[in-house]
């Protein structure tokens, strides 16, 4: 098992996937010189017949995408940053989520949409947002949200194998940090959350790049007595309901972290699902640790405010237990 960071674990996943299927196919605005750096160096490997540079028209991308994944080659399309899916929108709402359905399950949509999201970098209003909630709400389309190198290697090797279109999602500004990868072949499945932590107190599912402020508040919050179990879902379509409803059984208490705005977020839903079926297991009102409903800010003063920290992820935890103030020392 190798240390790695999580963009380089991106780029061995579309490698080694590209090595063993010569119909794995990857295009995107500046692939060739990846100034990401998760496809760097494939162009020169694989050469220009499979990796390629494109125009920045995302309504492009999206229907080329379509047109080769029924053409019978597996797609991967790097649109750069998640706010731009809003561009490209007509051929995923339209044709990658409903033509499988619409074509009574004859037509496959192998395509993979790799993007960055967030906040953190001063990326500005239009390349910071947490976009997968309307994606999630189309139907027919897998959203892939890791927060470890190990997860984003796997689950992005099993979105280029599979059937359906799959969204991945990278943590813009952390691309860079390290983590544990097994060696050899290594698949995630889908729809199988992942707990970091084990606690008895409260659940807190953490989303993507949140997984990491929910562990340090975590953290704080064991130095006061307060156990926190933090669920990671890993994948938010397909959603494992079963291990969220598990750990609040044992918790009683129920905090998401997500983030996307509040309004309609994954962690509307995430809550919604809990409320509907897990409702009993409840000790106390869910509380969500989302961004507000605004722009998120260029300037990186106001940028964090925006963005849910250990801090806000604490005060919802203290105020679920009934403790909103730290115990003194």
């Amino acid at each position: 098992m190798a240390r790695q960071r999580l963009l380089q674990a991106v780029h061995d996943a579309v490698a080694e996937e590209m090595a063993r299927d010569p119909k794995v196919v990857a295009y995107g605005e500046d692939v060739e010189l990846s100034i990401v750096g998760d496809l760097r160096g494939l162009h020169e490997q694989f050469g220009h017949d499979r990796i390629r540079n494109t125009p920045i028209c995302e309504d492009t991308l999206t229907g080329m995408a379509v047109g080769l994944a029924a053409a019978g080659y597996r797609v991967i399309v790097h649109m750069m940053f998640s706010n731009f899916f809003y561009t490209g929108m007509d051929a995923i709402a339209n044709q990658m989520a409903k033509l499988r359905l619409m074509t009574g399950g004859q037509m496959s949509l192998p395509i993979t949409v790799i993007a960055g999201y967030g906040a953190g970098a001063a990326n500005a209003a239009q390349h910071s947002d947490a976009a997968y909630p309307p994606i999630m709400n189309l139907g027919g389309l897998n959203v892939l949200v890791p927060s470890t190198p190990a997860d984003a290697k796997g689950l992005l090797k099993t979105a280029i194998r599979g059937r359906n279109p799959s969204f991945f999602l990278e943590p813009s500004g952390r691309g860079g940090e390290l983590g544990e990868v097994p060696d050899g072949e290594h698949l995630v499945p889908f729809g199988s959350a992942a707990v970091h932590r084990e606690g008895g107190d409260v659940t807190v599912v953490a989303i993507g790049r949140m997984v990491k402020p929910a562990l340090a508040a975590a953290e704080l919050l064991a130095a006061d007595g307060i156990e926190v179990e933090v669920l990671d879902p890993r994948t938010l379509v397909p959603f494992d309901e079963a291990a969220v409803l598990a750990s609040v059984a044992k918790t009683g208490q129920l905090v998401v972290v997500d983030e996307a705005r509040e309004c309609c977020g994954a962690a509307s839903q995430i809550a919604a699902v809990v409320a509907e079926h897990g409702f009993p297991l409840l000790r106390g009102p869910i509380r969500r640790v989302t961004n507000p409903n605004v722009a998120v800010p260029y300037a990186p003063i106001a940028e964090r405010r925006v963005i849910p920290g250990e801090d806000r992820i604490v005060a919802a935890v203290r105020a679920a237990t009934g403790r909103d103030q730290a115990v003194p020392a």
